[in-house]
This record gives structure tokens, sequence and C-alpha cells, in this order.
């Protein structure tokens, strides 16, 4: 049975309506915008996971050979030259952070660790130093400890084999140290860039409005639908003060323009608000071709030289269901559409049809989005 047939077109229209009709509401400047230069960064490092129990790469993987010889090397272990190491306790990987903004040296993020070769499995192995390194190059924090897996894998001799989640990945909560900080400039610049999550001029007015309101004239105005150059103090502590007392602001942001998505892998219908629909009559109906196959067995008769044979025998059945054809006045609403396609019984995949109709036919008034 497809995704698409009529089961809980009512909840899911109603969950569509729901989302469609919450009325606009204030929000915080903090959940809409994020200032400029404050973000994070992302680090990255290669490594060696030891201390595994036997699920480690192969000896088919050249880099993780190498990369345990200029370990030991290191180490002051001098292991000959052609002579393959070949434990299978050990692991390439690959160590990802992402580091905060005015992340100090001294403080701990978390890291993930990634089997980079054949290694069955990460759980139970040590992190050995590795350094992560950010898009210039340089060092920014050090990761070293045990992981946490959520994975696991398990095989018999048999050949018998379970996998849980994936167990060649892992995470160290406070596994990495920081080594240095990101310079900002926050505290040099002469104004705090606000930059919307979602680029619209009625949000940027009111944003510049409110900010106006609240700390006189003049201190913010708009550069564009989705920036707004604020004037902040000179001193550091009161800027400080200054942004937190403005990512507390609340605000009422703008209304989204009028737009249909539709997810065609799991058939979920969003509607917006705004949606209208110009006049147009829909009728819509569904022709469903039954096909049956049966086996029937054919003898022949007493004293013959027939074999029996098994025959195969078709049933064709077409069944048309009936349809009420509604009729869609000028400018209705999304109520209206809602309250027509539940009483006709259309199903999620007939609403689609529906709608791609009246938009081909110019009688949809909104954006159709198909995801």
């Amino acid at each position: 049975m497809s995704m698409w047939d009529g089961r809980g077109i009512r909840w899911l229209l109603g969950v569509a309506l729901l989302v469609a009709w919450s009325g606009a509401w204030a929000e915080r400047v903090k959940d809409i915008a994020s200032v400029f230069g404050v973000r994070s960064n992302h680090l990255v490092g290669y490594g060696l996971v030891v201390g595994l129990n036997g699920t480690g790469d192969s000896s088919n993987t050249p880099f993780t050979d190498q990369s345990l010889h200029s370990l030991l090397d290191r180490l002051g272990i001098s292991v000959p030259p052609g002579v393959k190491a070949k434990s299978k306790n050990v692991a390439a990987v690959m160590v990802s952070a992402e580091l905060p903004p005015f992340a100090k040296p001294g403080q701990y993020i978390d890291v993930t660790v990634s089997s980079l070769g054949n290694a069955k499995s990460l759980r139970g192995g040590t992190l050995i130093m590795t350094p992560l390194k950010g898009i210039d190059g340089r060092v920014y924090a050090v990761a070293q400890g045990n992981l946490v897996v959520g994975g696991l894998d398990a095989s018999g001799a048999d050949g018998s084999r379970i996998t849980i989640n994936v167990p060649s990945a892992g995470r160290i909560p406070n596994g990495a140290l920081v080594e240095r900080s990101v310079p900002t400039g926050f505290g040099r610049s002469n104004e705090i860039v606000l930059n919307l999550h979602t680029a619209d001029f009625t949000t940027a007015q009111r944003l510049v409005q409110a900010i106006n309101d609240r700390f006189g004239p003049g201190v913010a105005e708009a550069r564009d639908a989705a920036s707004v150059r604020v004037r902040p103090p000179v001193s550091r502590s009161a800027r400080v003060a200054f942004v937190a007392e403005l990512e507390n602001l609340t605000i009422e942001p703008g209304e989204a323009p009028a737009r249909v998505v539709i997810n065609a892998r799991t058939g979920t219908v969003v509607i917006g608000k705004h949606v209208r629909v110009t006049a147009a009559a829909v009728s819509h109906g569904n022709l469903v071709v039954t096909i049956s196959e049966n086996a029937r067995v054919s003898q022949p008769a007493p004293f013959s030289n027939g074999a029996t044979e098994v025959v195969p025998q078709s049933q064709v059945d077409v069944t048309q269901e009936d349809s009420r054809m509604f009729l869609f006045q000028p400018g209705v609403t999304l109520e209206d559409i809602v309250e027509a396609v539940n009483r006709v019984g259309a199903a999620p995949g007939d609403l689609v049809a529906i709608l791609e109709a009246l938009k081909q036919a110019g009688a949809l008034r909104a954006e159709l989005v198909v995801i």
C-alpha cells in the first residue's frame, strides 16, 4: 500500500492547518539573529586509536601501518624497514571538533572520532594525542582520551554477524584541550552587525524600530533584508551589557510568504497561512485496476495419452470511485481548501495532485515547493 493512501489525511491536514494558522508571536532577538563574527570554527586532525580488541584496521591499510611506525619512531622505538606491524588493535581515525566562540586556552571541548580505514569497531579504544588544526593550518586544540561508542559489532566463526548502530565512530566528551583562542573583532569594531537567520525586509525594519525605541534614535539602521547595523558603546564591558540587553529584546517577525511545501517522500503537506485560491472547479476520482492470478489444474480424459498441466488464470477487475466536483470561490482561505478536500475524502497523494493542477491552472496564489 502506498504512503499516499488515505490514512491519516484529516490528521495530516489538521497539523498543516495548526502550523499555518499559528499566529505571529514575539520572539527574542537572539532566536532570530546572530552577531556577525561571533561564530564557532571547525577543527580537524588525524590520529590513531589503540587498545582495540582485534577490531582495528587490517594489514591492507598502508597508512595505518605507516602512522604506527612513525609513532613508535618518535617514542624511540625503531622498527626494521619493510617490517609490517600487523596489529589489529590499532585504527587510523579522523578527529573533528567545533571550537566555540570566545573559547579560551585551558578549556575543554567535545570531539568526534571516525574510522578512516576498515576497522570493524572502535569500542574500547583510546585516542592517542592528536593535534586539531583550523583552516589556517594552526593547532588550536589537542585531543586524547577514551572513546564512547554507541554501536556494536559482533561476528561468529560461521560467518554470522550482527551490527547495531555505527561502531566505527564515537565521541570523547571534553576530549580536547584548547591551546589557542580565535581572535574576534567584537571589542575592536565601532559597530555590531546583526544577521537575521531568515532574510525578511519586514523583520529587519521591525528590529531596527525596536532597537531605536529602546536605546534611542539612530542607534540601529538596516543595511538590507538580512543585516542590521547597531552602534554599541565604546567600552568593552559596557558593550557586553549592551549586547546582553539587545539580544533579549522581543519583536514580532514578518509573516512568511504564501507557500505550499510538499515532501514527496513522506507525503507531508504543509500549507501556509496566506495561501489563496481563485475561482476554480475541481473534480478528482480514482480508477483502481486489480489483477489477480490463479492457478488451475487441467486433468486429461481417462485412458488418454494427455498429461496433467497447470493452467494460469487471470482475473481483471476495474473499480472507479465516485467523486464529487467542488467549487472554489475567489479568494478562499486555507480552511476552505482543507474542508473541501476532506469533504471528498481525498488522500495526501490526491491533495498533491489537486494543488499541482491548481498551480498549473493559475488558480493557486502561492509558491509550490516540492522537497
